[in-house]
């Protein structure tokens, strides 16, 4: 009569309840770990939003009252890629971001798992650029609807939502005021080089066939950085032990963007040895972290809790 199961939302750490089938009724198992914090000052909502070719695409929004009410510091992020669903789960950043008085936001990109594998399908190949459009129309309804302030929208992502936000910093510049871009791919001519390159190839596409070339080149954000563009405060962040995404992405495009900005905000290269793509340490997460939200934070005015300046 009775029966286990785990829950989490982006705000709750996963925990162990208990079902009783006799009585109907759902309690924490008293073997589990100690209790979760509440999570307060954080709700989170799921809006619906038009894409530019009109496609219904759906975002979770996290803020401090569920609505909005005043504009403020936004911090978009999402992923589009291999069929991979990003369903709600625990990510204590959200609740730091939320706390702190900004809107948290995560995009279900054509290209990921959440409608299906059609969905997957409409954001792969050469239906990439579907993704990096569901990203820039998630950016626009958070201005529209008054989520977001103009000019206070941060963009994050990591691997292949590195290149997510690698694309989206590069077609659309003047809509980001800072972007972190983590272990990600940004020169898709030459993915197939290093690393898990090759077994990407039924995702992204290959250069040896030129009609695919075309496309990847298209989108490709390394070869898309123009001298003389205003680009965005970007933080490009990579691991020396990366076999999945090699280090050279984000240090090439991070000595492009230093050549080719005009934009007043750094561009800045965070090397972490030892490590790989993403399993480390408890601590060496907390900094990571750390890293990357106090460095979009200072970017979009959002203030540490407690009212002290990033």
């Amino acid at each position: 009569h009775e029966a286990w199961f785990t829950y989490t939302d982006f705000v709750t750490p996963t925990r162990v309840l208990r079902f009783d089938g006799r009585t109907r009724r759902v309690t924490g198992w008293e073997h589990g770990a100690r209790s979760a914090p509440e999570a307060e000052g954080a709700v989170t909502r799921q809006v619906a939003f038009p894409s530019r070719d009109g496609t219904t695409v759906r975002m979770f929004v996290i803020s401090p009252t569920g609505r909005p009410d005043v504009p403020r510091p936004a911090l978009l992020t999402g992923y589009g890629g291999f069929g991979q669903i990003m369903s709600p789960r625990y990510r204590p950043q959200i609740l730091a971001w939320v706390r702190a008085g900004g809107v948290f936001a995560w995009a279900g990109l054509r290209g990921g798992g959440e409608e299906g594998e059609e969905w997957h399908l409409a954001g792969s190949g050469a239906n990439k650029q579907n993704t990096f459009d569901d990203f820039a129309a998630a950016s626009d309804h958070l201005l529209a609807a008054g989520w977001a302030e103009e000019g206070r929208i941060a963009v994050m992502g990591s691997s292949n939502g590195g290149l997510l936000v690698g694309a989206a910093l590069t077609q659309e510049p003047e809509k980001y005021a800072a972007a972190v871009c983590r272990v990600p791919l940004l020169d898709m001519v030459r993915f197939e080089s290093s690393g898990l390159g090759p077994s990407w190839v039924p995702e992204y596409g290959s250069v040896r066939d030129p009609a695919q070339a075309r496309t990847l080149l298209g989108y490709s954000p390394y070869h898309r950085v123009t001298p003389g563009v205003g680009y965005p405060a970007v933080l490009l962040a990579a691991a020396d032990g990366d076999t999945r995404t090699d280090p050279l992405h984000a240090r090439k495009m991070c000595a492009a963007l230093q050549h080719a900005t005009s934009g007043s905000g750094p561009v800045l290269l965070r090397l972490e040895r030892g490590v790989g793509h993403g399993a480390r340490a408890v601590s060496r997460v907390v900094a990571l972290e750390a890293d990357c939200l106090a460095f979009l934070a200072g970017r979009v005015g959002l203030p540490a809790p407690g009212g002290v300046a990033p």
